[in-house]
């Protein structure tokens, strides 16, 4: 299957450095508002982010996993099971890189950084505010483990929904959120002719130092 023919043009202007927010946070903040302007129907999740892990043999592993906060000390939120490969991996290595892409804007922005857990309330308080269905499939699935099948999930599901009838759904044990500190951002814009610009932060003590890479 070749798909050398398969490409795109973009035709978004550019960045320029001295246009660019001296804090890195509050530029993504400004991307991602554009990004959620102009998302592309009910299906489109502009907060979609990769999540790049290393497990202890050094072998990398990615998935999509959804933004839900950046919270007051610029660290950004997503929640999982803590029985997930991608929590072992974390607490093995706790260094991982997000990694947004918006097509419709031709951009993305990668996001390096180290990863510790939420504490309890702050999971909590996210958890209560997840559709009951959501909450309930968080106490039925082992989320990475062997299953025997669907028949069996969608068992666990009913059995949960037949526990906590007329009850408020706890916050699983082995549930809850993780928070990624940023040390690196790079925004990149595509261009034409393949001239894509990339603008990097580098953490430098309590301040950001902006620099450009070729493409």
């Amino acid at each position: 299957m070749q798909l050398g023919d398969l490409r795109s043009e973009y035709h978004q202007d550019g960045l320029l450095e001295e246009n660019m927010a001296a804090n890195p946070v509050d530029e993504f903040k400004g991307w991602l508002s554009l990004a959620i302007e102009n998302a592309l129907g009910d299906w489109y999740e502009p907060t979609a982010m990769t999540l790049a892990t290393v497990d202890s043999s050094g072998r990398p592993a990615a998935r999509i996993v959804l933004l839900k906060e950046v919270d007051g000390e610029n660290r950004f939120v997503f929640f999982t099971s803590y029985a997930s490969d991608k929590s072992a991996e974390l607490a093995t290595n706790p260094h991982a890189t997000l990694a947004f892409y918006w097509g419709q804007l031709g951009r993305q922005v990668r996001i390096d950084g180290t990863v510790e857990k939420t504490d309890r309330e702050t999971s909590a308080k996210y958890f209560a505010t997840r559709p009951r269905s959501s909450q309930l499939g968080a106490v039925a699935s082992d989320q990475s483990h062997v299953v025997a099948g669907r028949e069996a999930l969608e068992a666990a599901m009913a059995a949960a929904e037949a526990k906590y009838e007329g009850q408020e759904v706890p916050v699983p044990d082995d549930w809850g959120g993780y928070q990624l500190t940023p040390t690196r951002f790079e925004f990149w814009q595509g261009r034409m002719n393949r001239l894509h610009d990339r603008i990097v932060y580098q953490r430098e003590g309590e301040g950001w130092k902006i620099s450009r890479l070729g493409p």
